[in-house]
């Protein structure tokens, strides 16, 4: 007989109790078995808990219920963090028996409450509840909408020290007092609580407690938080329970996500894998803001397109460019919707504008257009939208627009003139569609990206597809009121063009300070939070209302590592890439220039290659 025997209830009479089994009798019998090889190296059985090997075990069983157990009070043992084994015995009771039992005792209560009466007593409440719960579950047994059960309910929990299960002890306890369920250490049956929670199905403990289908039901451990779907893109793996974090963004009430990160916790990462499989597995067009070109060799690798924003590159966007209207809008909201946009843009450029030059610039603006016969009734697929030098020409000839004429000056012949005084020469009809503002002065950035993000915008509006912008770095549209109300407009107004915008920041607190950020927070049906920096932590447990296990994990997470938020649910995430996808989208400078190399000597090879076979092709003529 195995030592693992004697653990699981084989008992040797001349053995006695398993606690005086010794290994070396293992070794005494000359047979060595699987069983033995797994086994614990001791056990040690105490009154209060067992020693198992290097593990400390305690049991405990549940003594006491309320009288209403709501669905899911069960759920926060379940998805406690920590190591500890359930077992719950479900032992059906004969309905005929019950209800013979139940006729005596609605009878005692019955004659508990007529005495009373005759003695002129005052009703007890308890009586009467009892009275009325007992003829009520007397009902539905009799009409088979319910059955009785003997429910024994167990726990063992596992620590390395006593101090820590002394701590466990305490957590599972608090949580189960609060909900009015008692439960009680196995005292001097420690060995039997351990074998009843051991997966063999035997009930040694026998601690029951009645209950009934409803309650019962209640009980049932499923209640594990999970984010798997039937379909949807793989975010990541639970920590918690190992299950696959499987989502789809556009199932929920918006399509929007925000992910806030510290620098170097894979922020980024995490965003061009989901992009990646995103493009896989589902008919998504892809737009990404990509301020520090991170994203270019994936779109090289997916066969998208890449545009560098910046003073002296080729691609240029003309911010006066109309989208055509859509099936519901009229020319003359198309035309004001993107006047009150360039305003936005000038006031950015210029850094403020007071409310007259504000009215100044809405003026010029309509007239710019006119200049190119432009107005709400002409067909905006036809027309030549102006260019930046034809405001400034208007500009300067109204009254009190010469002062603004100058300050717009260096954007159409100083050096930013390059930028946004050109006609439109980009075409973004593809699945996946990058621009970086990686070479585009820190000073200018937040111009371009409000400039960028207006033309996909116009884009977005021609026809509805499903689509996903992508705004890393977005803190940099957050210095701004402008570009931060024209971030937070894309958010709400996104869905109804079948657009997810997913914002992606490092930068917390200015995030957060913004007057917009709030709001764009609430209208991101998806939130992931990956490691923080001390110095943000409390900020974002009061914005996203964490715990302090919670507030903890993050602080102490891994690359790669947090907690995904999605509707009313949230469990912590670890995101994981296979090999092939790591190659694609690794931003690890190590990782990138080993990639580089790897490809450059492919290269030499294939030229050598080449070379050779020339040569030979040659001395073979």
């Amino acid at each position: 007989m195995s030592f693992l025997d004697s653990i699981l209830g084989k008992k040797d009479d001349k053995r006695g109790d398993i606690s005086s089994v010794l290994p070396q009798e293992i070794f005494e019998a000359g047979v060595l078995e699987l069983k033995d090889i797994i086994a614990p190296s001791a056990l040690k059985v105490t009154p209060k808990e067992l020693n198992l090997g290097e593990k400390i075990l305690r049991s405990f069983f549940v003594i006491s219920y309320p009288r209403f157990l709501a669905e899911g009070w069960f759920s926060p043992i379940i998805n406690m963090d920590k190591v500890f084994d359930v077992s719950i015995f479900i032992h059906p009771i004969e309905t005929a028996k019950v209800l013979r039992q139940f006729q005596k005792k609605v009878a005692e209560v019955q004659s508990q409450i007529n005495t009373r009466e005759d003695k002129g007593l005052v009703r007890d409440p308890m009586l009467d509840v009892a009275y009325q719960d007992l003829e009520s579950l007397r009902d539905q047994l009799q009409q088979a909408q319910e059955k009785l059960f003997d429910v024994g309910l167990y726990l063992t929990i596992y620590a390395d020290k006593e101090e820590d299960l002394d701590k466990v002890e305490s957590e599972i306890k608090s949580i189960l007092e609060a909900k009015l369920v008692y439960v009680k250490p196995a005292l001097f049956q420690q060995e039997q609580g351990f074998k009843s929670t051991l997966p063999l199905g035997n009930d040694e403990l026998g601690v029951h407690s009645k209950l009934n289908s409803s309650p019962l039901s209640s009980l049932f451990p499923f209640t594990s938080f999970d984010l798997t779907s039937d379909k949807g893109v793989l975010y990541g793996v639970n920590r918690h329970n190992s299950s696959l974090v499987l989502f789809d963004r556009f199932s929920l009430e918006n399509y929007n996500s925000i992910m806030f990160a510290k620098s170097g916790s894979g922020k980024s990462y995490a965003t061009k894998l989901e992009l990646l499989r995103t493009l896989m597995f589902d008919n998504t067009d892809v737009i990404v803001m990509d301020p520090e070109n991170e994203y270019e060799y994936l779109a090289e690798a997916v066969g998208g397109r890449h545009f560098n924003i910046s003073l002296n590159s080729e691609h240029h966007i003309n911010p006066f460019d109309l989208p055509l209207p859509g099936p519901d809008e009229s020319g003359a909201n198309v035309l004001r919707s993107n006047i009150i946009n360039l305003v936005g843009l000038f006031r950015l450029m210029m850094g403020g504008l007071s409310a007259e030059e504000d009215a100044i610039m809405d003026r010029a603006i309509t007239e710019t257009y006119a200049l190119k016969d432009i107005t709400a009734d002409s067909n905006f697929a036809s027309v030549e939208p102006p260019l930046m030098s034809d405001f400034e020409l208007v500009l300067s000839g109204m009254e009190g627009g010469e002062s603004l004429a100058q300050r717009l000056s260096k954007y159409t012949k100083g050096t930013w003139a390059g930028f946004i005084n050109k006609p439109t020469n980009i075409d973004i009809n593809k699945k996946f569609i990058v621009f970086s503002l990686r070479d585009m002065e820190d000073e200018l950035k937040p111009i371009a990206m409000y400039i960028v993000t207006h033309y996909i915008w116009n884009a977005i509006r021609k026809e509805l597809k499903k689509r996903l912008l992508v705004i890393d770095e977005a803190w940099w549209m957050m210095k701004s009121d402008d570009t931060a109300s024209f971030l937070m407009g894309l958010v709400k107004r996104g869905r109804k063009y079948y657009l997810g915008v997913a914002t992606i920041t490092q930068d917390v607190g200015d995030f957060l300070k913004s007057p917009y950020g709030i709001p764009i927070i609430t209208n991101s049906s998806i939130q992931i939070l990956l490691k923080q920096s001390p110095t943000t932590i409390d900020l974002l447990q009061t914005t996203f209302n964490l715990t302090d296990e919670e507030k903890y994990l993050l602080l102490e997470s891994d690359v790669g590592e947090g907690i995904f938020f999605a509707g009313l649910k949230h469990v912590a995430i670890k995101i994981i890439a296979s090999y092939t996808e790591d190659q694609i989208i690794t931003s690890d400078p190590s990782q990138v220039l080993a990639l580089k190399q790897e490809r450059k000597d492919s290269e030499l090879e294939q030229e050598h290659a080449a070379k050779s076979t020339t040569e030979t092709a040659a001395s073979a003529e």
